[in-house]
């Protein structure tokens, strides 16, 4: 604990006690602050509160707001959170003193109106469950903020690194997260499917060295990472799989696959001459026709 935090401990509290909002709550008490208040609403949040924040008490988010002198977090959905602020602003529950966080990777400190505040997102996913919380170091945040030496303290309290995002990069950012991130799920899942489909008992097994291999070249080597028939122009091997795949996997199949020969020409991993036929392929393949 550093010697600022032990003498400026902040009470917070945390409007949200969802996946992220616990989490980061209990992060927060853990590095020293005062976590008095929680707003959650569900049977589960309430739950995830007791569990993490077991010191803080389960109030109505004006309460919260109010029980907050120095920090209020704001953990809700993208979507509520411009009503969310509006809401407590309109009930009074907003101290100029209290620094207001939110934890929407979509929005930077503008949906916060006129109350000075941060915009606080990590780069993780969450699960809800306590070993969240040992996920939490060395991380990066994605920060928008006025008072970014504030800002930097609560990240760097939290272990974690600031990356510091303009205003207006916030959507390009966090569709870049959840590119990422989101997308992965569906195509491990994908993947998964159809080796069921081909006889495979644990496509886990079989994917996992794979994937984790894959990844791994991916963050080091970027485009020179890819292999594979795309990469190859093996527009054969490419039409047999088109065959194959189910009318739900298919166009994701076929997207994926147009996106990775252009990266493959840029990047000089599949010469122009050599991707005639694999473009045809796909050039040529539709929706109707992958049934």
């Amino acid at each position: 604990m550093s010697a600022m935090l032990r003498a400026n401990p902040l009470v917070v509290g945390i409007v949200g006690a969802g996946r992220v909002g616990a989490v980061v709550g209990a992060a927060l008490d853990a590095a020293g602050h005062d976590v008095v208040a929680t707003a959650a609403v569900s049977d589960a949040s309430q739950e995830r509160a007791r569990r993490l924040l077991p010191r803080a008490a389960i109030l109505p988010a004006d309460d919260v707001a109010r029980a907050a002198t120095d920090l209020l977090l704001l953990a809700v959905p993208d979507d509520s959170l411009r009503a969310v602020v509006a809401g407590l602003s309109a009930t009074g529950a907003l101290s100029a003193r209290t620094v207001v966080a939110h934890t929407s990777g979509a929005h930077g400190v503008a949906v916060l109106g006129a109350v000075d505040g941060i915009a606080l997102h990590p780069a993780m996913t969450f699960t809800g469950a306590d070993g969240d919380l040992d996920r939490l170091p060395g991380i990066a945040w994605g920060v928008t903020a006025r008072d970014r030496a504030f800002a930097a303290r609560l990240v760097t309290d939290l272990g974690g690194i600031p990356e510091w995002i303009a205003e207006d990069a916030r959507p390009l950012y966090h569709a870049g997260l959840a590119h990422g991130a989101n997308h992965l799920v569906t195509l491990v899942n994908e993947a998964a499917d159809l080796l069921r489909a081909a006889g495979v008992e644990r496509p886990d097994a079989v994917l996992s060295p794979l994937l984790h291999a894959a990844l791994d070249n991916a963050l080091t080597l970027g485009d020179a990472a890819l292999t594979g028939p795309v990469s190859r122009g093996d527009a054969g091997t490419v039409r047999k799989h088109l065959d194959r795949l189910t009318p739900e996997s298919a166009p994701a199949y076929l997207a994926l696959a147009r996106r990775t020969a252009d990266r493959a020409v840029a990047a000089g991993r599949l010469r122009p001459q050599d991707a005639v036929l694999l473009l045809d392929v796909l050039a040529d393949a539709t929706v109707g026709s992958l049934s």
